[in-house]
């Protein structure tokens, strides 16, 4: 007897949930590779980033969503607006918790928002290495009256990859049967000035610590002026804007310290994820409550 082959299977994960879950660092491990940067800063993530994992049996599309919130500025309302609309029309939904925490406000409005589709819904007990046995135990037997029902839950950590295998199995055998929408070896759909712009921003908020997380709003473009010499370095034009001159100062640092680390950092990350060799031309601006600035937003690509 031959055995017959299983059809191959592909569709669309939405993963959801509070601020600082982990959401982001799930999808780098499961993607196997750095496509959403990462900080212990709440709302880091402001795009709903769509990372790929392709096997020879399936190809699932994460999709990262910012961190659900109550939002104080117009940029906190549509990062929420992004992060729900990335519910419609996907696989399997993933709402993201921690084990090592109580399930709170921020936990059930994602729970609420999931469960309000009749997409299947898998609860991610994550950071497994930051609880104890009996945490993450608590945690499961609580979980359906805390949150309602889910279709399965798995505990994991996505900074070790403990458990990870196990989401991975939940999530293939609820794919449908469908074509590989991306190429062998695309991990993302996101375009390089979208990745040095994020990495850019991601090395900032690490070097200024907690002194302006959220003022910080990045944009990159590719340098074609065509008196630029062909060398095969890929030359970036970067702007970085904050909302006060005082906060310029910070970015800028002493004689330059503060914004050539964060730079060089991002650079080197940047060159190691493309292979070619990256320039970056950087000018940091004041844009006055631009979070708040409809305008301002729509040209950021935050739009409504």
């Amino acid at each position: 007897m031959t055995g017959t082959a299983a059809a191959f299977r592909s569709g669309f994960v939405t993963v959801v949930g509070r601020p600082n879950v982990g959401k982001s660092t799930l999808v780098n491990r499961l993607v196997g590779q750095k496509v959403s940067i990462v900080s212990d800063r709440p709302q880091t993530t402001r795009s709903a980033i769509r990372g790929v994992r392709t096997t020879p049996d399936a190809q699932i599309v994460f999709i990262d969503t910012p961190g659900l919130h109550k939002p104080r500025t117009l940029l906190g309302e549509r990062t929420n607006k992004r992060a729900r609309d990335a519910l419609d029309e996907v696989d399997v939904i993933c709402v993201v918790v921690e084990a090592n925490a109580a399930y709170g406000p921020g936990d059930r409005f994602a729970a609420e928002l999931a469960h309000g589709t009749a997409t299947p819904a898998i609860l991610v007990v994550n950071k497994l290495d930051a609880a104890a046995a009996d945490q993450v135990l608590e945690h499961l037997a609580t979980a359906a009256a805390a949150l309602g029902d889910f279709d399965a839950y798995v505990p994991l950590s996505a900074l070790t990859g403990e458990g990870v295998d196990g989401l991975v199995d939940e999530l293939e055998q609820r794919l449908p049967e469908g074509p590989q929408y991306f190429p062998d070896g695309v991990v993302t759909d996101q375009p390089e000035t979208f990745l040095a712009a994020e990495l850019v921003r991601e090395q900032l908020l690490r070097v200024t610590r907690d002194e302006l997380p959220h003022s910080i709003a990045v944009t990159v473009e590719v340098d074609d002026d065509p008196d630029v010499p062909d060398d095969e370095i890929l030359r970036l034009l970067v702007t970085i804007r904050v909302e006060r001159d005082s906060q310029k100062g910070i970015v800028i640092g002493k004689r330059g310290a503060v914004l050539k680390e964060a730079l060089t950092a991002a650079r080197h990350e940047l060159e190691a994820l493309l292979g070619a060799r990256v320039f970056m031309d950087t000018k940091v601006k004041v844009e006055k409550d631009w979070q708040r600035r409809a305008r301002s937003l729509d040209r950021l690509g935050f739009d409504a």
